[in-house]
């Protein structure tokens, strides 16, 4: 709308909205519209694109946590023994190495860790995970993980969008465009990352989906989320702000009425109102009893960090958030050891599995872990080759993630990798497929959820992926 319009002001439409939108949001139009489904309005869901959606099927999850570990981990010294790697420890690989490789490595490398059966199955687990041994029974661990990129870059962008080169929308972007969230007053999908890392907001970004459905980033957990102060005057001053004006924003929508910019930036200001109120509780860990914080390590320096992580996405599932991702980053792809294995794997796996594990046991204990889906890994794992004398390469042939609640069978291992640890050789399980049985499990049929752009449908699976029904409960 021209400047002409407001003959007493200088300020043109535009810049008065970005002058009075700062810190608040637009008139409380999901309220009006009703928080019921908007699937069959498209012109309403891009108004309240919050609102809960029905799914393709009975749901067995209502949410997500991924417990994303950037750099990845070492399926060989963690989740995937190989006695064959102690026998012909600083041999050479009998076979040859695939014609995709980074970086030449050299012989076998034993892991320097042993492993040991735990829970009622007899799964190994690595001495340097304890606290995940303790809750082996909830989890489901795939040894038979593949990818198709050998770099940080197009791997991570795999791991969290489906797509290696492209900008694709992430997995938490897909969920929240495909179920909305129970919680209108929080975002649907939020991102903690205390440090920046490969790829970075691409992991977490909606792509050619509607900007709502982007991660929402926390970076410092003692202040999660910027500028949610109400300013001068209290929310009294702000609610006529804001009934001003959703007028000029009317004005401006009467002529465009399938202006999803517009309605997406209306509906994530209305978010930002109503998180004043609520997201300060939401994220704040100070009321938690002092057993909690024992329980999670936030009381310890080494696991500080990553338990008050955990703790938080605890408190979030708890009250309605869709998605959670929490990258175990106190800097960039800490799980990326080219060099230095024997120090630093220890330091990570301290770092991360008591709160892992003391998440489990609250969700758990709280009623959320069945209909709760966690799920653990990073966008690869490690050669069973020694790069240097103490280091592993990247390795996407063949890896290990895990999954426990929401509708997945605890206590067993799917899949297996040679007795080397390099190729997935039973029951391979492609990062697609993995994508397929999220939005399985949360109720969406993974060739079904699909959003038209650029004159063709997408999906977050794009013409790949099956659902791994063996895993499931």
């Amino acid at each position: 709308m021209p400047a002409a319009v407001f003959p007493h002001s200088a300020l043109s439409r535009r810049d008065w909205l970005a002058t009075s939108g700062c810190g608040f949001g637009a008139l409380a139009l999901a309220d009006l519209l009703g928080r019921e489904s908007l699937a069959a309005d498209p012109t309403a869901r891009s108004a309240n694109p919050f609102g809960v959606l029905p799914g393709h099927h009975p749901a067995r999850a209502r949410r997500v946590i991924f417990l994303y570990m950037p750099g990845g981990p070492s399926h060989v010294d963690l989740l995937d023994p190989k006695p064959r790697l102690e026998q012909d420890n600083g041999q050479p690989l009998p076979f040859e190495k695939p014609k995709l490789e980074r970086q030449k490595t050299g012989n076998l490398l034993a892991s320097p860790w042993k492993f040991a059966k735990q829970g009622s199955a007899g799964i190994e687990v690595s001495e340097l995970l304890p606290g995940l041994a303790s809750r082996i029974d909830d989890v489901c661990v795939i040894r038979s993980m593949v990818a198709d990129n050998i770099n940080h870059t197009g791997a991570a962008l795999q791991m969290c969008t489906g797509e290696q080169a492209f900008s694709r929308p992430s997995l938490g972007s897909w969920l929240t465009y495909g179920l909305g969230t129970e919680n209108q007053d929080l975002p649907g999908f939020v991102v903690v990352c205390p440090a920046p890392v490969f790829q970075g907001a691409q992991l977490w970004a909606s792509s050619f989906l509607p900007s709502a459905y982007q991660g929402t980033l926390v970076r410092d957990l003692k202040n999660p989320i910027s500028n949610l102060a109400t300013g001068s005057g209290g929310l009294d001053r702000q609610r006529a702000k804001l009934d001003a004006l959703a007028k000029i924003n009317a004005l401006h929508r009467h002529e465009r009425p399938l202006n999803s910019q517009l309605d997406a930036r209306i509906a994530t200001f209305e978010l930002a109102f109503r998180m004043q109120r609520q997201a300060p509780e939401a994220f704040d860990l100070a009321g938690e009893t002092e057993a909690t914080h024992a329980l999670y390590g936030t009381n310890q320096p080494e696991t500080e960090l990553f338990g008050r992580q955990c703790l938080l996405a605890r408190r979030l599932v708890e009250r309605g958030v869709r998605f959670v991702q929490l990258f175990d980053a106190p800097a960039n792809n800490v799980w990326d050891q080219h060099g230095d294995l024997r120090n630093a794997l220890p330091k990570r796996c301290q770092a991360v599995d008591r709160p892992i594990a003391a998440l489990l046991t609250d969700l758990k204990a709280r009623g959320l872990l069945e209909d709760t889906l966690v799920l653990w890994g990073g966008e690869f794992g490690r050669t069973p080759t020694a790069q240097g004398d103490n280091g592993r390469e990247h390795h996407p042939f063949g890896f290990t993630m895990w999954l426990a609640g929401g509708g997945i069978r605890g206590g067993m291992t799917f899949g297996a990798t040679d007795e080397f640890g390099w190729h997935a050789v039973e029951n391979k399980v492609h990062v697609h497929d993995l994508h397929a049985t999220i939005l399985h499990l949360m109720g969406l049929d993974h060739e079904r959820l699909t959003y038209r752009f650029g004159g063709r449908d997408y999906r977050l699976t794009d013409v790949h992926g099956r659902v791994v029904h063996e895993i499931l409960a």
